[in-house]
This record gives structure tokens, C-alpha cells and sequence, in this order.
């Protein structure tokens, strides 16, 4: 029998239907999950029941839980005939089913038993599974008495049942009870909670470009064959799990231990390493004080590409002040060394007798395992690699910051805080009422409410505020109660501290309990649990705090975001696909550094997509470097963007607190990616300097996204794209920037705490993180895109006025024999325009793109921008430069809102004249109006609407012989209408 077990925890139903005739309800709940049953008590004439009883579930086979459904029907008991009636029922499958510490409580909405019976209200159950042996599974409820079985659950029809995914919603009861037909657990419908926007291409190429600039299809060989035109072309070689990477072979050395060492000095001890020698190339091991029988089992990683000699020489070494002797020597021949392709088991080490130079056996014997293999090996990350240091080079050590990792970034939360009001404050001068705020605290986000002056001792505040948190909590909330007794007088009336762990979880917009907290006067009382207990008098703070789990909390830009998915892991919804990358090499690199009188590069990728970020190794003296890693993602919804960077490791050399130099990054959308085929392309590193844009280098990627089902991936694009929260309590825009904002700085600590850490510029450089700042080419380039969306409504107007000014003579007949057709069958107009939009998606399909977009500088602006504007782009914040620059970015920054300023103030005028037509503003001109409406009417009474719209265009259309140079009289009237302007300052 499996340990595994169902918790399910029945918190409380709400809004039932009453069915007693008396307006109440008898209700209790009945489990069903795996073959078991179980029912709550029963609460007599209650709409609203509250249970808080928990039942396990046995799981009798844990592989089978993705399949097994669990059923809550919601009964109301009938004393009079002993009878019970559904009014309800909850379905929930695999992805309700978390961890115990992720779950939290959720209202789900009653859903229909059958077609002709009736449902109302929401259910709470908290849904977790648990392995503990130490909870007992739940008595099961015996079986059903005839007599008691409802009518409607033997008329019942099993052929269909309706699933719920998502979050309830009282606004929407309808997209809430959609009715889908289940399929198999590992096909089943994935509905996400994101939206993409989509829609018919007008133009599908790109801003024109330099060349040198432009994305370049590459056919490279790759582990699972060549790549042609995006499809695998297999060859002889066999295909292996790294098929989007060039296989690269290596020698690997795995150093185990050593035994029975001659001591070497007079003391008769021993400080020995092991020196791993292959052609130029040296790898060293950590060394021991004084031990005859040490233990490295360190991996040292050749490329075979650059080993040049047949034999590999293994010296063990005493470390001394003076001069390191050896102690021994193990030579090996390299034609005698095994391949080891996985998934064959490690390679068993041997041990070696060690010799000297002249090959007699010497005491002391070294453990070895020796063999040839790829990055396939699960020795190769964590081994030492020889493209780490320079050939030669027998002192450098390769680093933990030089290997490529997997990151993790940390579980955020929003944390929502109402500072309510606070009871029986004690000022430290006790002559005068409080000004008082309160200053909430998470880590280094602070934020204060307004300070309040009231004529007692109990100040009401009311604000609300969000933080960011991340798992697991290391910070407090810390309240602060304060009285602003004068300037910079701030006076501390009292404090309290919440443990972050110890407040109540929610994933939609439930209602949270409110709390009093005493306050105490130091932060040591305050954290002091027992210290309450001792004092009898406190002032206390009334607030509501709870862990929003519902929102998904921005890291990064919605533009670029990589991940949509809400916090609470129980809304999680299955992935659609997966994403493989592959990271070849970089070409062209431009030097970063110089050593030894020579410009060179010290450069790694790092990845970014959803919450896991990966780095790869090191690749150190080379401006054309050979990474070949492969990695691999989930995908939850095609609305997000993978970016890959390359930046320039300036710690080796360098110190500690040396920055990482970035060398470029490329944003890859998945929703422009077809599925199964496999794009290898050159990116351009394009990196934006205040001399202007510089391309670095390129980056030669291998990218495939795979869909595991296609119907649920379709089915995303009708979803929102955010959680529902962000839509039921919206955050504001200043909200989110300084949420985000705060998210970023939170990742970057974590991450920079790893080992090897992911510094903070490479976070924020992957992140964004200011791309808020102020930019006028950006400004210009978004001004240009604008234009640019609009340019075929403006090429419609232009096309449309050459009709109406007859320069193609057949051409306006044309029209006006198409215009006539459709004012004559109207019915024809909608079937005309959605076929005319058929026909171009059809012929645009010849000329889609087979490519991902990439980084464009016509479209960024960057090749036409002036250095002054690229110096104010690299402003730091606040600025920093001279009272002159700043004065005259500052009366350019004027000038331009100015212009913008006339563009608001005259479409607000064309709409306070449209208003002035009847407002009575200009009784003449209203009075002409009323009556031109008058005559309207009757006109169009009694005139046929055809004739009406055939007049219209053809007055409209009419020949330049008939037309003036000065404007029509609706526009000299429109344009005579009073407007507000006259009444503004």
C-alpha cells in the first residue's frame, strides 16, 4: 500500500441555493476520489455553511494520480423524506493536486450535475497531497440506500463532464461553466491564462538594414544531422540526446585518490597534489597539508581538438615554499583510452603504480579513470575544462565562475498590506494629539502612509500597499508607528514584526481576515513573542495582510516577459511544448581586454526563459569561442520571449568587484517560431554605446519549440494574458514600474548568491530593468512605429482620393459600379470585406517569414541618432553632468512637449466642438443644427436608405469639375464652433 495520500480540507460553501422552501438550505458534502468516499457533517438552514473538516484519501497507485479525478457534490438533506438533492458539484484533476506547503484555499463554482438541474454558489477546499505516515486515511462512507438516491443521478448522463481549470469569477458564470469533453490525463486540455494578440500582417518585411546587420541562415552539422532549410537532414554519424550542438570530444581525466605516498622532507610529511599534463596543456589539483592518503576525486575535461601529444602525463607533486618534487608519475597512451558514449555507466577507476622519469615503479599508487567522451558526459559540467586557461599555463586554477550552471530564480510574491487604523497610541509628549504615519517595511521596501491628525488617540489610515517577497522569506514585515512632531522630528511610538511564513495565502480576491498587533516600543520586543504576554497594556494597529498569489509578479517587461504563470502553483496549468536551445559559438568576437599585449575575450551565454536562467562555461582567450551546450525549457504559453546574452567574464584577471562587460543579447518570440523546425542562424551582437551601435560579434544559435498538443496551444490565443487578477484588481502603471523594479533587485541578490554567482548586471541587463528611463530615440523610434501601423489606413485615404479626384478615369468608374453593388445588396458588404482579408492572408503566406526577428537599428533609430541624444540615453538617474547640459535637454525635452502639447489641445478642441452642437454654446449654430436634424429626419423618413448612401458617394466621389478649392460648408460650419479654448489661461 502507497504512503501517498489526498488531503482535502472543506472550508466553506457560499450564495447556495435554498431548496427547503423556507429560504435555507440543510447542506453537507460528499468527497468521492479513487474508489473512497467521504461527507462532512450536515449544517442545518444555512446559505453560507462553514465546515473547516479535513479528510485523506489513500493514493493505491501513485503513477495513476494524473488520472484520478476528485469529486465534491454539495447535497441538501430533505428531513421529511429522508432524501438528498444536488445542487452542485466540483471537479478537480492532477493539476489541483500540490504539495501541502503550496497549497491554499480556493473558491470553485458549482457546476451542473446534469442538463436539467439547477447550480448556484461557490465551494472552498484547500486540495494537497501528503506523504506522511503518520496521518490515518479517513473512515469511508458506506454505500447509498436505495431510497435516498436522487432521481437526478440515475437520469444521469456519464458520457460528458465539465472540468474546471481556473480561478472562479461571479462576474462571468458563463465562460466559468464551459462544458469540454475530457481527454486522456496526458492529453487533456490545457487552458492557460494567457492571451495573444493576433491579427493579419499588412507588411511583413522589416525596416531596411546594413547587411553586415542582418540574420544569416547557417546549415550547420549538428548532433542529429545537417540542418537544411530548418529540417534534419540524418547522416551515418548516430543521432544522441545534444542534436542541436556540434558534438565536441574530450579527453577526461577523473583523479580519484592516492595511497601510500613517500613523505618527502625531513618531518616525514607530505603536501601532495596531482598535475594533469596533455601536450600544453596543465591542470592542477587542490593540494593537502600533511596527508599520505589524500582524496580530489576532481574531473579535468581536454578538447580533443587541441591535444597534440599521444601520451597523458599524471605527476603527483608535494607542495613546498621553495620548490614543488615530485613524488611519481603515471603515464598513459592515449590510442589505448575507451570511448564512453552515455547511457553506459561511469568508467571504474583503476589504480596506478607510480614511476619515475626513468619508468621504475616507486611507492605510492594513484587512482585514475581515463576515457574519451563528449558534452554528453555528466562529468562535463563540473569538470575542469582546458579551454579555461592559456596553453602553457601551469598556474591557473579554473574558478567555480567558469562553469557553466543551471540558476533558478526565487518564487515571488505580492505581499498586500492595509494599514487600517491604530488604538490608544502613547506619544512621548503626552500634551498634544499624535501626528501620526505608519512606515511598513519588507527588507529595503519602505512605504508610509499620510501622516493624520485627529483629535483623539486612535488615528484611521485605510491605506493599501504591495511589496515583493521571495521564497523563502528571509525578511520581516516590520511596522512602525511614528509622529511627526516637527521637521525632522520623528518620534517612534511603537513597532510590530510579522513573520512573512505566518500570513495567510490567497490566489483569487477572497476577503482576509483583519488582525490587531501590539506595539512595542524597541525592534527586540517586538520580535519578541513572549513579551505580550507579560505586559497587560499595549497600543495596538489594525491591518490586513495577506500573499497575493493570483497576480503573476513582473521581473521584467510584459513586452519581453518570459513567463505569465500566477504565483500560486496551483493555477499553474500543464505545459504546451518545450523549447530546446542550442548554443554553438560566437564569431568575431571584438577583444574585451588585452593580455600579453594582445586584445582577447573571456566570454560565456547566459539564457533566460521563465524561472530558469542558464550559464554556460567560460570560453577564456578566444574572440571565436565554441560552447555547444544544450538546454532545454517548458512552455506555458507562445506569448513569451527567450533571450540569450553574452557578456565578457571580467573576473579572471581582474577583481571581485570588476562588472561583467555585455557584449549583446537576442530576444527569440516563441509564437513566431514554427513547430518541429529546427532554425540555426548567426545573430548580430548589437550592443547600443554613447559613440553609437557597435556590433560586437555574432552569436550562432540552433533553436526548436515542440508542441505537445496542438489543440490546447490554439486554444491559448482566446485567453487572457495575464492571470485573472491583474484584470479583477488591477495594479496601476506607477504600481507595476515600482514593483517591477523592486523584483528585479530581489532575483539579482538571490542570484548573485549562487555559486558561481550570476551577477547583477547581467540580471538587469537580461531584464530590462531600465528600459523605463527616458529616452528620445526610443521616443522617435516609437513615433515611427506608430506611423508606421497607420501607414495603410493612410495609404486606404490616399488611394480613396485619387478616386475621388478621377486621375485613373476606369478606375473610379470601377469603384463607383463596386459602390453601387454594395449600397444595393448590403448584405454583401460583410462576406466582401472578411474574403478580400482571406485572399491576402492566403497570398501573404508565400512570403511569410522564415526566419525569428532580430534586433533591428532602422527600426531602434540607432543608426541615425546624434551623440548628444545617445550621451542623455546613458544618463545615470538622477543625472549627474553639468547645469548646462542639463538646462538644455531640459529646454529640448520643453520643446518637444510643446509640440505634443498643440497636438492634445487640438483634438480636445475638435472634441468640445462636436459637444457645442447641442450644448447651446452658440445658439445660432445649435439652432441651425436642431433644424438641419429636423429636415434630416423627415428626409430620411420617407427617402429609401439606398438612395441615400448612393447620393452620399457619389457626392463624395464626384468629378473635379464640380468641386471648389475652398472648403465644403459642414466643414466651415464645424470649424465655427465655439470650443473651450477661450476659457483656459
Amino acid at each position: 500500500m502507497s504512503s501517498l495520500k489526498l488531503g482535502v480540507e472543506v472550508v466553506g460553501a457560499h450564495d447556495l441555493l435554498a431548496k427547503d422552501g423556507q429560504g435555507s438550505f440543510c447542506a453537507f458534502v460528499e468527497l468521492e476520489f479513487d474508489g473512497q468516499r467521504c461527507r462532512t457533517t450536515t449544517k442545518e438552514k444555512d446559505l453560507n455553511p462553514v465546515w473547516n473538516e479535513s479528510f485523506y484519501f489513500n493514493v493505491s497507485d501513485p503513477n495513476k494520480l494524473s488520472s484520478l479525478p476528485l469529486e465534491a457534490f454539495v447535497y441538501n438533506h430533505n428531513k421529511a423524506n429522508n432524501a438528498k438533492t444536488c445542487l452542485g458539484k466540483v471537479r478537480l484533476t492532477a493539476p489541483s493536486f500540490v504539495n501541502y506547503s503550496d497549497a491554499v484555499v480556493l473558491h470553485y463554482p458549482l457546476e451542473k450535475r446534469s442538463i436539467f438541474s439547477r447550480a448556484k454558489g461557490e465551494l472552498g477546499l484547500k486540495v494537497f497531497v501528503t506523504d506522511d505516515p503518520s496521518i490515518k486515511p479517513s473512515n469511508p462512507l458506506p454505500a447509498m440506500e436505495p431510497d435516498v438516491v436522487p432521481k437526478s443521478i440515475s437520469k444521469e448522463k456519464t458520457g460528458k463532464r465539465h472540468t474546471f481549470f481556473h480561478l472562479p469569477n461571479a462576474k462571468q458564470p458563463q465562460q466559468q461553466q464551459q462544458k469540454v469533453t475530457p481527454a486522456p490525463p496526458q492529453q487533456q486540455m490545457n487552458y492557460g491564462v494567457h492571451e495573444m494578440k493576433s491579427g493579419p500582417q499588412a507588411f511583413l518585411g522589416s525596416s531596411s538594414q546594413p547587411f553586415d546587420y542582418a540574420l544569416k541562415e547557417t546549415s550547420p552539422f549538428l548532433g542529429g544531422g545537417r540542418i537544411v532549410g530548418g529540417r534534419v537532414i540524418r547522416g551515418d554519424r548516430p543521432t544522441s540526446t545534444y542534436d542541436l550542438v556540434e558534438q565536441m570530444r574530450f579527453l577526461f581525466v577523473r583523479v580519484v585518490k592516492a595511497r601510500d605516498l613517500p613523505s618527502k622532507d625531513a618531518t616525514g610529511s607530505l603536501n601532495p597534489y596531482v598535475e594533469v599534463k596533455v601536450g600544453n596543456y596543465k591542470g592542477i589539483t587542490k593540494h593537502y597539508e600533511k596527508k599520505q592518503n589524500p582524496e580530489w576525486n576532481q574531473v579535468f575535461a581536454f578538447s580533443r581538438e587541441t591535444v597534440q601529444s599521444s601520451v597523458l602525463e599524471v605527476v603527483v607533486k608535494d607542495k613546498d615554499l621553495v620548490k614543488d618534487d615530485s613524488v611519481g608519475f603515471v603515464r598513459i597512451d592515449l590510442h589505448e583510452v575507451p570511448t564512453r558514449v552515455p547511457p553506459d555507466s561511469p568508467l571504474a577507476p583503476e589504480w596506478y603504480r607510480l614511476e619515475d622519469k626513468k619508468g621504475e615503479k616507486k611507492k605510492g599508487e594513484l587512482m585514475l579513470a581515463v576515457w574519451y567522451g563528449t558534452q554528453a558526459d555528466e562529468a562535463f559540467p563540473d569538470a575542469w575544462h582546458s579551454d579555461a586557461i592559456a596553453p602553457g599555463d601551469s598556474t591557473s586554477v579554473s574558478p567555480t565562475y567558469i562553469r557553466s550552471k543551471v540558476y533558478h530564480s526565487p518564487r515571488l510574491w505580492y505581499v498586500r498590506v492595509n494599514v487600517i487604523e491604530a488604538q490608544d497610541l502613547v506619544p512621548a509628549d503626552k500634551s498634544r494629539f499624535p501626528d501620526a504615519y505608519v512606515k511598513v517595511q519588507i527588507g529595503n521596501q519602505i512605504l508610509k502612509t499620510k501622516p493624520v491628525q485627529t483629535r483623539n488617540m486612535n488615528p484611521i489610515w485605510n491605506e493599501e500597499f504591495m511589496f515583493v517577497a521571495a521564497e523563502p522569506f528571509e525578511d520581516h514585515l516590520t511596522f512602525t508607528v511614528e509622529d511627526h512632531a516637527g521637521p525632522n522630528k520623528d518620534e517612534t511610538i511603537g513597532r510590530t514584526v510579522i513573520a512573512l511564513n505566518s500570513i495567510d495565502r490567497r490566489a483569487d480576491d477572497r476577503f482576509v481576515r483583519t488582525r490587531w498587533y501590539n506595539l512595542e516600543k524597541s525592534l527586540s520586543d517586538a520580535m519578541d513573542s513572549d513579551r505580550a504576554k507579560k505586559d497587560k497594556f499595549h497600543s495596538r494597529l489594525h491591518v490586513c495582510v495577506c500573499l497575493d498569489g493570483g497576480y503573476h509578479v513582473l521581473d521584467e517587461s510584459t513586452q519581453y516577459s518570459s513567463d505569465l504563470r500566477p504565483t500560486a502553483k496551483q493555477l499553474w496549468k500543464s505545459s504546451i511544448g518545450v523549447l530546446e536551445l542550442g548554443i554553438l559559438n560566437a564569431d568575431g568576437l571584438q577583444p574585451m581586454k588585452t593580455r600579453d599585449g594582445k586584445g582577447t575575450s573571456d566570454t560565456y551565454c547566459v539564457a533566460k526563459y521563465g524561472h530558469k536562467w542558464v550559464r554556460t562555461r567560460t570560453i577564456v582567450n578566444s574572440l571565436n569561442p565554441k560552447y555547444n551546450e544544450q538546454y532545454t525549457w517548458e512552455v506555458y504559453d507562445t506569448a513569451t520571449v527567450l533571450t540569450v546574452g553574452v557578456f565578457d567574464n571580467s573576473q579572471i584577471g581582474g577583481s571581485d568587484n570588476s562588472r561583467d562587460n555585455k557584449i549583446g543579447k537576442v530576444r527569440i518570440r516563441i509564437s513566431t517560431l514554427e513547430t518541429g523546425r529546427v532554425y540555426t542562424h548567426c545573430y548580430p551582437l548589437l550592443v547600443l554605446h554613447p559613440s553609437g551601435v557597435k556590433k560586437l560579434g555574432e552569436l550562432h544559435l540552433a533553436i526548436r519549440f515542440s508542441s505537445t498538443s496542438m489543440v490546447n496551444m490554439m486554444s491559448q490565443y482566446s485567453l487572457p494574458l495575464l492571470p485573472k487578477m491583474h484584470y479583477k484588481r488591477p495594479l496601476s502603471v506607477i504600481q507595476q514600474d515600482i514593483l517591477r523594479h523592486q523584483a528585479v533587485n530581489i532575483v539579482a541578490a538571490r542570484l548573485g548568491r549562487a555559486e558561481p554567482p550570476l551577477r547583477r548586471e547581467v540580471v538587469e541587463y537580461m531584464s530590462d530593468a531600465n528600459a523605463h528611463l527616458w529616452s528620445m530615440r526610443r521616443s522617435k523610434a516609437n513615433f515611427l512605429r506608430l506611423t508606421s501601423v497607420f501607414s495603410g489606413l493612410f495609404s486606404a485615404g490616399k488611394w480613396f482620393g485619387e478616386v475621388c479626384t478621377w486621375k485613373n478615369p476606369i478606375k473610379t468608374v470601377l469603384v463607383h459600379t463596386l459602390f453601387a453593388m454594395l449600397v444595393c445588396f448590403p448584405e454583401l458588404i460583410l462576406p466582401t470585406v472578411f474574403l478580400y482579408m482571406f485572399l491576402i492572408g492566403v497570398q501573404n503566406y508565400r512570403y511569410r517569414p522564415r526566419y525569428p526577428p532580430h534586433m533591428n537599428t532602422s527600426l531602434s533609430c540607432a543608426d541615425a541618432v546624434s551623440p548628444d541624444e545617445l550621451d542623455e540615453e546613458f544618463e545615470t538617474f538622477p543625472a549627474s553632468k553639468s547645469s548646462d547640459i542639463v538646462r538644455m535637454r531640459y529646454d529640448r525635452l520643453r520643446s518637444v512637449a510643446g509640440r505634443i502639447q498643440t497636438v492634445v489641445g487640438d483634438i480636445a478642441t475638435q472634441g468640445e466642438r462636436l459637444q457645442a452642437l447641442l450644448s447651446w454654446r452658440d445658439p445660432r449654430a445649435t439652432t441651425i443644427f436642431v433644424l438641419l436634424c429636423l429636415v434630416a429626419a423627415i428626409v430620411l423618413y420617407v427617402t429609401p436608405f439606398q438612395m441615400i448612401a448612393l447620393l452620399a458617394g457619389f457626392y463624395v466621389m464626384r468629378h473635379p469639375r464640380f468641386r471648389h478649392k475652398t472648403p465644403s460648408a459642414p466643414i466651415n460650419f464645424f470649424r465655427r464652433l465655439p470650443a473651450r479654448t477661450d476659457s483656459m489661461l
